[in-house]
């Protein structure tokens, strides 16, 4: 199962800050593989993508060098390849002899490969039929995603209770409604697994369940899932989101696991980086129980339940931190 985004591109500004935005969905190095016809914009996309990888030189156009090399930000190695003039009995073997281990290499004219590099990100640019401006399809085969069967066996296996299950849903719908706003205004972003990430965050929650933290079971009501003791015991000393992401890496999903990793609640704060981190905390921070709040509400919930009504000094940093995410992501629903 891969991921796909569709974006209207009007003009060539858009182009270059869809790229810029995709540098914030990516999740280690990468082929960056550029289609479309002669001055369909894709460079003008690679000049944004590598300005949001923390490249500060403007990409020329390659066509008359095959290659330009780069450092971002990060140290990985940044390639950035044209294979318009050459054959394409030639292009396979180029593209070998550029290969890096951990970079990041864009490769325009990628469709005159015969044997494209796999687990990549593709890009393509064509006109718009029916309108101005061009429509862009990136396709994500990066990043393996769990099918909705999966995911609702581990809900059973785990016997993750009803209402949990509930906020997940309504979190990972959420998600989906911000994202597909910032889609509209140009922000590359791998929806489907947003959503998958929404939906799996809090598998393991009941990893962080005691008689002080979460509900409480006796013999006398509910008795605790064997599998529940279990789970606590493999992943002894995690918190429930640390416990989920290694499930996940252990079930070959890697990728999806560092999404899910950083949305709770820590001190020092996560460093979240990618715009798919940023978005399932934010939508985890605007759920009660299954319906969506404002942050204020979502707060005030928090410190009622775990802080007896008190704001100290870490509700109020996790508060403004939300808060300025919530600004940098333009949200106003």
């Amino acid at each position: 199962m891969v991921d796909t985004c569709n974006i209207w591109l009007p003009n060539p500004k858009k182009t270059e800050f869809c790229g810029q935005s995709l540098a914030s969905s990516l999740y280690g190095p990468v082929d960056i593989l550029l289609k479309g016809e002669l001055g369909a914009g894709k460079t003008t996309f690679a000049n944004g993508f590598s300005t949001g990888v923390g490249i500060a030189e403007h990409l020329p156009s390659p066509t008359f060098a095959l290659e330009h090399r780069y450092s971002t930000a990060n140290n990985y190695p940044f390639i950035h390849i044209d294979l318009y003039r050459l054959n394409d009995d030639q292009t396979d073997e180029f593209l070998e002899q550029c290969e890096e281990k951990e970079a990041i290499r864009c490769i325009e004219w990628s469709e005159k490969l015969s044997n494209p590099p796999k687990d990549a990100i593709h890009i393509t640019i064509l006109d718009n039929p029916d309108n101005e401006g061009r429509n862009l399809e990136a396709v994500f085969e990066d990043m393996p995603l769990p099918c909705a069967e999966e995911i609702e066996d581990w809900r059973k296996e785990m016997e993750l209770p009803e209402r949990i299950c509930a906020h997940c849903d309504a979190v990972a719908n959420f998600a989906l409604e911000l994202s597909n706003k910032l889609i509209e205004k140009g922000h590359i972003i791998r929806s489907k697994t947003l959503y998958k990430a929404g939906v799996l965050h809090d598998l393991l929650r009941f990893v962080d369940f005691s008689e002080a933290n979460g509900p409480k079971y006796n013999k006398k009501q509910h008795l605790e899932p064997d599998i529940w003791k279990e789970v606590r015991a493999k992943y002894e000393g995690k918190g429930h989101e640390e416990a989920c992401a290694m499930f996940l890496t252990e079930q070959g999903y890697g990728k999806l696991a560092e999404i899910i990793k950083v949305h709770g609640l820590k001190l020092p704060p996560e460093n979240r980086r990618t715009i798919e981190q940023k978005l399932l905390y934010y939508a985890d921070k605007r759920v009660i129980n299954d319906k969506v709040v404002t942050l204020e509400e979502r707060f005030k919930d928090f410190n009622k339940r775990y802080k007896d009504g008190k704001w100290g000094k870490s509700g109020k940093i996790w508060f403004d931190q939300a808060k300025e995410l919530e600004e940098e992501l333009g949200i106003i629903i």
